[in-house]
């Protein structure tokens, strides 16, 4: 791959021009332990301009001190030993609250007035940022009240954008209907619908990993790849998401947005550069080539965790979990066998699973490559040879292994498998930036190369309707217990194809 491909990347040193982000469902918990430490991180760094303002909505009555001291207490707990006095003396003195219905057009209205006297006060430019942390059904009243007012305009000297945290809908109706009520008060452009997966520096490295080596990328097909793995999993159950999660459940909590989009990233071709348009296009043709799946449950198995153990202690069950139904039959587990017909990848499996209350927390892509055509080595016993299989470590110990076969010291001539480990946090002295921070600063520059896109968003839904519409007619869902690698049907799903899934 040409060095022009990854030129230096010269957009973390930049700092933003001035600018206004404005936070609806700001009392949230998102606000206080991701998007303020992640700005309070920018500030200390210096990225943040000087004329930079945060003003937090919500229905909660708060001044800005009250405001200003909650958003200080979950600063403290989330960078007890970054915390500094000065930094924060600095940049608290831009924040700022309004109390509001979002469902009420006065809201805005003294929202829009607020704004043009901070532009005044604090030279903030015009410019805006809407970050919707709010529950997603009230995005279209949210959207429709900036339109209203006004706000969602923008002229040559400033800008207005808007951000969308997932759920981005429930399903692909809902999903499209979402990008037809956004996409009419604002522009695709403006539009930064967030997954912080993207945001993860081991992530954007899957790429680095590909496309800046030249021994990896001719390796990456069909023609060498045997299958592939990718693993979701956490040790931790739903907590207190339980309403949440039995509206949602894991594969739309975490398969259709995380667990897709990792996908597209292993499978993607090289795109032309690295920029919005290049690789967002290449993910959309990965979503394009993956085979619809079959009705039934031969290539997607769900588990609902069950009372177990974790880590040596025993755990409460998910129907025993807060504001969870004692019947619930939402998944807690979610496997799959997905196929991407195009030339790359034709026969290829890529296995995928996600789910809580496993073992550990592990997030990884095990590239699993074809075993050698022959060995030399069977007369003197080949017992210990197995095929390569190249590991990228997501979370939580970042970093790269290669399993190759070796010769094991002695007089014979036995094949031992040994790993050869990269490790993020030992091999680079510069401390990996928090997700939130990274994609914050690239929505301030407007570079929407690490956000999702209109068709993308569509894009998953509409590989994963058929598995949610048979899943929603049965009653019953298998069960493993906590601190298990998922339900029997999971290895199952494998076992047909004589293979099986990896312990990380």
């Amino acid at each position: 791959m040409p060095e022009a491909f990854f030129q230096e990347d010269d957009r973390l040193p930049q700092t933003p021009e001035p600018s206004t982000m404005v936070i609806f469902g700001a009392s949230g918990d998102l606000t206080s332990r991701k998007l303020i430490p992640a700005l309070y991180d920018l500030a200390a760094s210096r990225r943040l301009p000087m004329e930079f303002a945060v003003v937090g909505i919500s229905r909660t009555e708060m001044s800005h001190e009250e405001f200003r001291g909650k958003l200080r207490k979950g600063l403290e707990e989330h960078r007890s030993e970054e915390f500094s006095e000065d930094v924060w003396k600095s940049f608290s003195a831009g924040i700022f609250y309004l109390p509001g219905d979002s469902k009420e057009p006065r809201t805005y209205s003294e929202l829009r007035d607020f704004l043009r006297s901070l532009d005044e006060e604090r030279g903030t430019g015009g410019s805006r940022i809407f970050y919707l942390s709010s529950s997603p059904s009230l995005f279209p009243a949210i959207v429709d009240g900036l339109g209203e007012s006004g706000m969602s305009a923008e002229d040559e000297s400033s800008y207005s954008r808007i951000v969308i945290e997932k759920p981005f809908g429930r399903d692909l109706a809902s999903a499209r209907e979402l990008n037809s009520e956004i996409q009419s008060r604002f522009r695709e452009d403006q539009i930064y619908r967030i997954d912080h997966y993207l945001g993860k520096e081991t992530v954007q490295n899957i790429m680095a990993l590909r496309f800046s080596n030249g021994i990896f990328e001719p390796l990456w097909n069909q023609n060498y790849v045997d299958y592939v793995q990718i693993t979701v999993a956490e040790d931790i159950g739903v907590g207190t998401r339980g309403a949440f999660y039995e509206e949602a459940g894991a594969l739309r909590d975490i398969v259709q947005n995380h667990l897709m989009q990792v996908l597209c990233l292993t499978a993607m071709e090289p795109p032309v550069t690295f920029d919005a348009d290049s690789v967002r296009e290449e993910k959309v043709k990965v979503l394009k080539a993956v085979r619809p799946f079959p009705e039934g449950e031969e290539y997607a198995v769900r588990g609902q965790y069950g009372r177990g153990w974790v880590w040596g202690e025993e755990v409460e069950g998910y129907r025993e979990e807060d504001e969870v139904a004692p019947d619930s039959v939402t998944e807690t587990f979610v496997a799959l066998k997905m196929f991407v017909d195009n030339w790359r990848w034709a026969g290829v499996p890529f296995y995928a699973r996600a789910g809580k209350r496993m073992p550990k927390k592990s997030t990884e892509i095990a590239v699993h490559f074809k075993p050698t055509p022959h060995t030399p080595f069977a007369r003197a016993g080949d017992d210990g040879m197995e095929p390569n299989v190249l590991v990228i470590r997501i979370q939580p110990e970042e970093g790269v292994s290669l399993k190759i076969g070796a010769k094991v010291p002695g007089s014979g001539f036995e094949i031992g498998a040994v790993n050869m480990d990269l490790l993020y946090g030992t091999a680079f002295l510069e401390e990996a930036p928090d997700a939130y921070g990274r994609l914050l600063l690239d929505l301030m520059l407007g570079d929407p190369t690490l956000f999702i896109r209109a068709d993308e968003a569509e894009g998953s839904w509409r590989i994963l309707e058929s598995v949610m519409k048979a899943w929603s007619e049965k009653e019953e869902i298998p069960l493993y217990p906590a601190g298990t690698w998922g339900p029997e049907e999971a290895d199952a799903l494998l076992e047909s194809d004589g293979r099986e899934w990896r312990r990380p």
